[in-house]
């Protein structure tokens, strides 16, 4: 059931086509996956090449993301691959707004509202984990979440943050050549999704979005730097929210403009067959004209649930990238990482690249030119090495993940299949934290499942330890 008031309203924004819109909110939701290029399984770059010729379900290319795909069959979330990282599961038309961000290895890019981290881990996969992604969130329990989805991804360069908005302008003006806000809203688009949505929607609730959308962008714009590139978005469909918003920026902003979003995308085309529709001028106060190159994504015009985006260009010249306020983080010497050293040279062919951070006994690799951590609530500062004993180090789950097994010495594979394949065991039996009989060399093992990895094993006297984390087992 569609609440009475949001019928009549788009009955009314929509004329003629209202009853086509009526109807797709009557059919099943659509449901896709996008496939993280940063786990190829390879380290060869033909990632999703080679997801296609292992996936178990069928599957259907979304149009506007090369790596998203449309499924209707099977249970991705509950396949090893997802635990191995190999996939995001995300609403289609979501995985528009980083298409058009457009982020490019090197640079700073911030995404403003991240959880659960569909977006950031899209914009990771761009920057091919190269440049800085400052991902943040400002309700703790959703910031969790966010940073439990950047490590199961394998993610070396983000920055998970939770803070306010206002918070982080402080520090970082003009910081990011690229900022992403897909900002918290009335959720219109997740009615056929999520009853409660439907639930809990009111025009009041519409009006109080609209004004904190507002604040939202106000930071944004002061954290880019002139000549960026920012994209605001969202799942409604409420013109106080989507073009509305957009206009009431432009008016408090004037050095920001509205950008072509054709001039986003190869070749500067907008294939019509995606089925984008323009914005509305004539559902706001001023009418602004411009807003026509905004974009509305509507679940009767296309396979997706809805959304709406759109692409603005900060005005002025770029002189250079700025400092944030605490300046850059310095991290520790190499020479007080001699456990991680030594485990690094024992079992892995390539360690990955970075500035050392600790935080107690925890050992982070930071991104290049990281910004001072100091005064942020941060949940995640780069690649999570892992935990420096007095004699030992312990590898952590996220640094299994970010590493392709061409990086590391002894590999154990298990099966993705239900049962064991000969001697190779269950995936299902490590992730549930079973230990298992194997061959080889003692010492530390990369968990394989079909040449992703999965996570630790530690193999003494024939006997696989398991260290799938005891919070992730699925008995």
């Amino acid at each position: 059931m569609l609440p009475v008031i949001f019928e009549q309203r788009m009955q009314s924004q929509l004329g003629a086509e209202y009853g086509a819109f009526r109807e797709a909110f009557q059919g099943a939701r659509h449901r896709a996956l996008r496939v993280n290029p940063l786990k190829d399984g390879l380290g060869i770059g033909e990632g999703r090449d080679r997801f296609l010729s292992l996936s178990p379900w069928p599957l259907e290319p979304v149009p506007w993301e090369e790596n998203g795909f449309y499924y209707d069959s099977g249970e991705p979330g509950r396949h090893p691959y997802h635990e191995a990282g190999v996939y995001y599961i995300q609403e289609p038309s979501a995985m528009a707004p980083a298409v058009f961000l457009g982020a490019r290895p090197g640079e700073r890019v911030l995404d403003l509202c991240a959880a659960p981290g569909g977006k950031t881990t899209q914009i990771a996969g761009m920057m091919g984990g190269r440049g800085l992604l400052v991902s943040n969130e400002i309700h703790p329990q959703r910031a969790r979440i966010l940073s439990e989805n950047v490590e199961r991804m394998g993610i070396r360069n983000a920055l998970v943050l939770n803070e306010t908005p206002e918070r982080l302008a402080e520090d970082f003006a003009e910081y990011f050549d690229r900022v992403l806000v897909d900002a918290p809203c009335s959720g219109e688009g997740m009615f056929r999704k999520n009853e409660i949505a439907g639930e809990e929607w009111s025009p009041g609730n519409v009006e109080q979005c609209a004004r904190r959308q507002d604040g939202i962008l106000d930071c944004a714009v002061t954290m880019l730097r002139p000549g960026g590139r920012l994209v605001y978005s969202t799942c409604t469909f409420a013109p106080t929210e989507n073009e509305g918003s957009v206009e009431r920026l432009l008016r408090r902003h004037p050095e920001m403009e509205v950008v072509d979003p054709a001039s986003c995308l190869p070749g500067e085309i907008l294939p019509a067959e995606w089925g984008f529709a323009p914005g509305r001028p004539d559902w706001t106060v001023d009418q602004t004209a411009d807003l026509r190159m905004t974009l509305r994504l509507w679940p009767h015009r296309l396979r997706g649930e809805g959304h709406y985006l759109a692409v603005l260009q900060k005005g002025g010249t770029f002189a250079g990238r700025a400092l944030s306020a605490g300046g850059t983080q310095q991290g520790i010497r190499e020479k007080d990482c001699g456990q991680y050293l030594e485990f690094a040279a024992e079992t892995l062919t390539a360690a990955p690249e970075g500035s050392f951070l600790n935080f107690g006994e925890q050992l982070y690799l930071a991104p290049g030119d990281m910004p001072s951590l100091k005064g942020l609530h941060v949940l995640r500062p780069g690649l999570h090495l892992g935990t420096l004993k007095k004699n030992r180090f312990e590898p952590a789950h996220a640094l299994a993940l970010a590493l392709g097994p061409g990086q590391v010495r002894r590999i154990c594979p298990v099966s993705s299949g239900g049962e064991s394949r000969g001697d190779i065991p269950r995936a299902e039996d490590y992730l549930g934290g079973l230990t298992f009989s194997c061959d080889g060399e003692k010492g530390w093992h990369l968990i394989t499942v079909d040449g992703y990895s999965l996570g630790w094993g530690k193999l003494a006297a024939g006997t696989m330890k398991n260290h799938y984390p005891r919070g992730l087992r699925k008995m």
